[in-house]
């Protein structure tokens, strides 16, 4: 899986903080990918952020309380459409196609670390 350098997202330093804070505040335990145009390198300044959230502990159930950061982006300062799907919900040909590249903006709780 071709795994991508944050550096190759299409969105400026400040919008990146604000989000990678969010995802913290919301989803501390999700791992983050974005996926799309503003990683493919084909985005303009009116396209949306892609991002799949995925359960490290079991990828095919959902994330706890995904819906908290949906209302956090919708009340955030972000000046772009940010999309958060879940990989749970994907169709498996879906996954391949964000499995082609991606960027990893928060790896997530490992569930091994947690347990101790």
């Amino acid at each position: 899986m071709p795994q991508l350098d944050i550096g190759h997202l299409q969105l400026p330093a400040e919008q990146l903080h604000t989000l990678q804070s969010l995802l913290a505040q919301c989803l501390p335990q999700a791992e983050v990918w974005a996926y799309g145009s503003r990683v493919s390198g084909r985005a303009h300044e009116g396209s949306d952020l892609d991002l799949v959230l995925r359960n490290p502990a079991d990828l095919s159930a959902d994330v706890d309380h995904w819906a908290d950061l949906q209302e956090a982006l919708q009340n955030s300062s972000l000046p772009i459409l940010v999309e958060a799907h879940l990989w749970s919900r994907l169709p498996a040909a879906f996954h391949a196609n964000i499995a082609a590249a991606y960027i990893v903006l928060q790896a997530g709780a490992n569930p091994s670390q947690a347990a101790e």
